[in-house]
This record gives C-alpha cells, structure tokens and sequence, in this order.
C-alpha cells in the first residue's frame, strides 16, 4: 500500500500566515538592508587577535567574506 500527502495547500496557508503576521508595513529591502548594516557593526571595530579569528572563520568558510570590515 503506497501513502502519499500532499503538503502544498499547507504551504501556503503557512505563507500566508506569515505574511498576515507581518503586517502591511514590513519592508523586505528595508529589513535585509537594516541587516547588513547590523553584520557590519558587529564585525567592526576587531582589534588584531579577533581580527585574526575572524580571517581564519572566513577562510575555514564558517563567515562569508565581507569587503569593508569597517561600520561608518
């Protein structure tokens, strides 16, 4: 006996429930944008021993590798 479930009307209803959560005002430009400049603060600022931990997680793969290490 084969079983199979289909769980894409699931799906969507869950998107949807999402999106309803998040409301009319959410802006995803705004948001990954707000994000980005969050990883850079965090980032930022490295003396030399963290700065070396943080090239040596970049090279291993662990971080991406980011151009400007430095928050304005």
């Amino acid at each position: 006996m084969e079983f199979s479930f289909d769980l894409t009307a699931d799906e969507l209803r869950r998107r949807a429930e999402v999106l309803k959560a998040l409301g009319p005002d959410w802006d995803p430009v705004t948001a990954l944008r707000e994000e980005e400049a969050a990883y850079a603060l965090l980032f930022s600022g490295l003396d030399a021993e963290q700065q070396a931990i943080y090239d040596d997680l970049v090279e291993a793969g662990v971080l991406p590798r980011r151009e400007d290490r430095d928050a304005a």
